[in-house]
């Protein structure tokens, strides 16, 4: 395993790291938790990923439960939450002071830690200003309770803000986006993001390498696997929304590329991702002890991936961002 800084900090995660989104607390309890997590940190995985609204909070529960019992010393994994979604009430949403202030400490008190790595906002809110935010987000840190922060699908205009408003006020702007990054959704980190790297040095931790297993190869006979999780009911949308035509086209076409180069598809296409110089890392998920050892075997892929290979890849997805002059 290869470990980056995330961004410009000093921080250092795997280049491969584990997200609990749709699985712990859906697909997984404490027990198989652990199995995953100890497998992960087996193949040198330290970063793992989690947020206040997955499954509704039973996510950070199993996660920080499962920690516990196999006795890892908290220093060793870099743990993030994010915050955003934490309930009904109308103030328990949102990016305002309160929600960030009682999401973190509530989020803490389901892990049973004393503070995460990372945390990021989970979305832009727009109904609360940018300067409240930073302020909040800088507060969680002045008090310990997180090391660093981020944001998760914000615009580059969003962040550019944020940073506007930290570097005024002399206080500690985001160091990392968790935007969609796959082969099939490209155009925040490949363009408009672009500027964001150099002035601010912001680093990427990117979720969906495998568009929700779309590039796994899995769909494309058209049936949907009982345990896989657009069988979940609560993921029927994405299914409908991801199983057209023109994807499943352009899945079997990136078939032949992994075969010549000896590989599952869905270790070409999280390589793929890891390859891009500003992704810190890339998350993945698995429900499996199985899925894990098949998806870190991808580091071994990412050298695989010469010039000629990319273009293979690119004459078949044909999803490249065009750049305006101005950033060639």
């Amino acid at each position: 395993m290869q470990y980056k800084n995330l961004g410009r900090s000093g921080l250092k995660v795997s280049q491969l790291s584990y997200g609990a989104w749709v699985t712990f607390g859906n697909q997984l309890d404490v027990k198989e938790a652990k199995s995953i997590l100890q497998c992960c940190r087996d193949n040198g995985v330290n970063f793992f990923d989690n947020a206040e609204v997955y499954a509704n909070g039973r996510a950070e529960e199993i996660m920080g439960q499962a920690i516990k019992e196999l006795g890892w010393k908290r220093s060793d994994p870099v743990i993030s939450t994010k915050i955003f979604w934490g309930g009904q009430g109308p103030n328990d949403k949102g990016l305002s002071r309160k929600h960030i202030i009682e999401g973190t400490k509530n989020s803490l008190k389901r892990l049973d830690m004393e503070y995460v790595d990372v945390l990021y906002c989970h979305r832009p809110d727009i109904m609360t200003p940018i300067e409240e935010t930073v302020r909040a987000m800088n507060y969680v840190i002045d008090k310990g309770w997180a090391y660093y922060w981020g944001t998760s699908e914000w615009s580059a205009q969003q962040i550019t803000e944020a940073w506007a408003v930290a570097e005024r006020l002399d206080l500690v702007g985001p160091i990392v986006e968790q935007p969609e990054y796959n082969l099939l959704s490209r155009h925040k980190v490949e363009l408009e993001y672009l500027p964001l790297y150099n002035n601010y040095g912001i680093g990427l931790t990117t979720w969906s390498p495998l568009a929700s297993g779309v590039l796994t190869g899995k769909y494309n006979s058209g049936n949907i696997p009982p345990d896989s999780r657009f069988a979940l009911e609560n993921y029927k949308n994405l299914a409908s929304r991801s199983l057209i035509d023109d994807v499943l086209k352009k899945v079997n076409g990136l078939k032949p590329i992994a075969e010549e180069l000896g590989v599952p598809l869905s270790q070409l296409a999280i390589a793929w991702c890891a390859s891009n110089p500003n992704v810190s890392s890339v998350i993945t998920g698995a429900t499996k002890e199985s899925q894990i050892q098949e998806n870190m075997k991808s580091i071994n892929v990412i050298p695989l991936l010469t010039p000629a290979v990319l273009e293979k890849i690119e004459a078949v997805v044909q999803s490249k961002p065009k750049r305006p002059d101005s950033y060639r």
